[in-house]
């Protein structure tokens, strides 16, 4: 074995050379990897010589904490954010992060891996805005790692995601508008069942195309918070679908804000909350039974079939809607 004042190295029963050096703490401490040769060893101990003279050097225990107990630390301090952007985040972490690295030491991801990872999702035909998602999911729980001390830097620096083509605004006219209205209002009978008419959305399709609210700010709109005399609307809250419950909360923008109306909509509204709860915590607008108003129902039950009967452009979604008031 040979001895310095900083460590030493020692050839194993196997022939392969063992690294140990005493740690900031005074402890004796392995290196993570044995070397071929003695030569190997001793530069590899001179660099965590130089490492900890640095401040740079990491714990090799800490070296040996697993990507996914990483993931459950970072999700652990995500409270704060919104249910929905959380939900976000677990979804991209549970199908396209954690297949990939769990069981991994969060120290064995180099940004080598990282672009291999990346490249694989492109390859399988995921959309690079799924792509750029997971990367960067694996950002922030790689960032937590070297908070943590498992990490030097976050490898998924500098890693590239090409863009994929944006979608195409779409900008409706007063009259298509109208056009969209009527259909959402009045669909298609199904065979052997009664006819059912919708003013109620078509009020609501109006409403977003003349007031520019979002599509969660529409559903969570209390009656309390729309004043038909004075013309104006104020937005305080959203309602989204996080694991498909609906939940209520902040807007998207944290801030409240007042719209003001058209005379002819206030119009509307008033006559619209003559058949509502005289309740101001009621719902502005409802389901068609009467319950809380799901946005992902109403689109696709709704919305897409009477783009399709009002001869819109196929690629039109309700966020256009508030591009048109814009």
């Amino acid at each position: 074995m040979t001895k310095r004042q900083f460590g030493s190295v020692r050839k194993l029963r196997s022939g392969r050379w063992q690294v140990r050096y005493r740690d900031p703490a005074g402890r004796m401490q392995p290196a993570n990897r044995t070397f071929a040769t003695k030569t190997d060893a001793s530069k590899h101990l001179s660099l965590i010589e130089a490492d900890l003279h640095r401040g740079d050097w990491l714990d090799p225990r800490l070296g040996r904490v697993t990507f996914d107990e990483w993931s459950t630390a970072w999700l652990g301090g995500c409270a704060h954010l919104k249910a929905k952007t959380l939900a976000g985040y677990e979804s991209v972490l549970a199908v396209h992060v954690l297949p990939e690295f769990t069981g991994e030491p969060a120290s064995a991801i180099d940004t080598a891996r990282v672009r291999r990872f990346t490249s694989r999702l492109l390859a399988e035909g995921k959309a690079p805005g799924t792509v750029r998602n997971a990367k960067r999911v694996l950002r922030l729980v790689l960032g937590a790692a070297v908070e943590g001390g498992s990490l030097k830097a976050n490898p998924c620096d500098g890693v590239k995601v090409p863009r994929g083509a944006s979608s195409e605004m779409v900008f409706l006219d007063l009259g298509q508008v109208r056009k969209l209205a009527d259909a959402i209002a009045t669909p298609p009978r199904p065979t052997r069942h009664a006819a059912r008419e919708h003013p109620e959305f078509a009020l609501l399709v109006r409403f977003a195309a003349l007031t520019g609210l979002r599509a969660g700010e529409i559903a969570a709109l209390r009656v309390g918070r729309l004043d038909v005399r004075g013309r104006r609307v104020e937005v305080a809250e959203a309602a989204s679908e996080p694991h498909g419950e609906l939940v209520y909360g902040p807007t998207k923008t944290y801030e409240r804000r007042t719209v003001p109306i058209p005379g002819a909509l206030a119009a509307e509204l008033a006559e619209h909350l003559i058949g509502r709860p005289p309740d101001s915590a009621a719902f502005v607008f409802s389901a068609p039974d009467g319950g809380p108003l799901r946005h992902s129902t109403f689109y696709r039950r709704h919305f897409k079939p009477a783009v399709g009967r009002a001869g819109l452009p196929a690629g039109t979604r309700f966020h256009d809607l508030r591009h048109s008031y814009a």
